[in-house]
């Protein structure tokens, strides 16, 4: 199992730490309450992930949208939403 990372059915979490392995139990998050803050953000980047995907799913806009070598469309998209909707 070294060098494994990952998690098996919502129980085991693999974790490499300092070059070594761990195995530990899937984090319980049900109690977690987030802020008002991060579920503004969430929201926001759910908005910046539908707007990339309108991007991707259209031929022409997507051969057309400015990318730079290397980098997805989709990335790319992402990352422009973001930064025009601070």
């Amino acid at each position: 199992m070294q060098g494994t990372r990952g998690a098996i059915g919502k129980q085991i979490v693999y974790r490499v730490i300092g070059g070594k392995t761990f195995a530990s139990k899937y984090p319980d998050m049900s109690q977690v309450k987030p802020s008002e803050k991060q579920l503004a953000e969430k929201s926001k980047f759910a908005d910046a992930v539908r707007f990339a995907q309108d991007i991707i799913h259209d031929p022409v806009r997507k051969a057309a949208y400015p990318v730079e070598k290397g980098k997805s469309v989709f990335h790319t998209a992402i990352k422009d939403y973001l930064n025009t909707h601070k």
